[in-house]
């Protein structure tokens, strides 16, 4: 009985720890994992290092992100990933949906209509305005 009165505060101690620290910590792990590995192209991202910048290719390890005005490119690493700003507006594939595609013919492309350009006559009409003349003739007058 004395060796059990001895041995529980410390049962005690390692459960409260693992309720604590362990589990969440682990919890918290599987979320990260979870959005490290669902990122896709279009994401905007921001890694540990503190670069944000919008994902342009993913590969099994790593990711091609694009960043600033002058739209350099660089690859970085999955693990780097801190956190997802922006999801882009595709929906994820699942590897359900994706069945083989049939080869498909490109679209074609209507002809515009042929534009009809106005006569001569109306075009030098629509310039002489009723409106500027009066203005000719006040600045006349002075």
């Amino acid at each position: 009985m004395n060796t059990v009165t001895t041995i529980l505060p410390l049962i005690l101690l390692i459960g409260i720890m693992y309720f604590l620290l362990i589990r969440p910590q682990k919890k918290r792990e599987k979320e990260v994992n979870a959005m490290r590995s669902s990122v896709q192209v279009g994401d905007e991202i921001i890694t540990i290092g503190g670069i944000c910048g919008k994902i342009v290719k993913t590969k099994d390890e790593s990711l091609v992100i694009q960043v600033g005005a002058d739209k350099v490119k660089f690859e970085i690493m999955r693990w780097a990933v801190s956190k997802v700003v922006e999801q882009s507006k595709r929906p994820a594939k699942a590897a359900e949906d994706e069945e083989p595609k049939a080869a498909r013919k490109p679209k074609r492309i209507k002809k515009a209509a042929p534009v009809e350009e106005a006569p001569a006559e109306e075009v030098k009409q629509e310039e002489a305005t009723p409106e500027a003349e009066p203005a000719e003739a006040a600045s006349e007058e002075k």
